[in-house]
C-alpha cells in the first residue's frame, strides 16, 4: 500500500508533463495538417529526375555522339 502512495505523485508528474507538451506542440501547429504529409508522398515528383529519351548522349570519353 505504501509503494502505491509513492507512484501517486510521480504519476500526476508525468501527466502533467504531457498536458504541457501537447499545449505547447498544439500551439507551435503540430496538428494543423494531419493529411497534407499523406498527399504529398502521393503526387509524383520523380519526372524531373527522368532523362529524356530524344537527349544527346555522351560516352565515358566526353564525345558526344552524331
Amino acid at each position: 500500500m505504501e509503494v502505491i502512495y509513492s507512484l501517486i505523485p510521480g504519476m500526476m508528474f508525468f501527466g502533467v508533463l504531457f498536458v504541457i507538451v501537447l499545449i505547447i506542440a498544439v500551439k507551435k501547429g503540430q496538428y494543423e495538417d494531419m493529411e497534407g504529409g499523406g498527399q504529398r508522398i502521393l503526387m509524383d515528383d520523380d519526372e524531373d529526375m527522368m532523362p529524356h529519351p530524344n537527349a544527346k548522349s555522351s560516352d565515358a570519353g566526353g564525345k558526344t555522339t552524331e
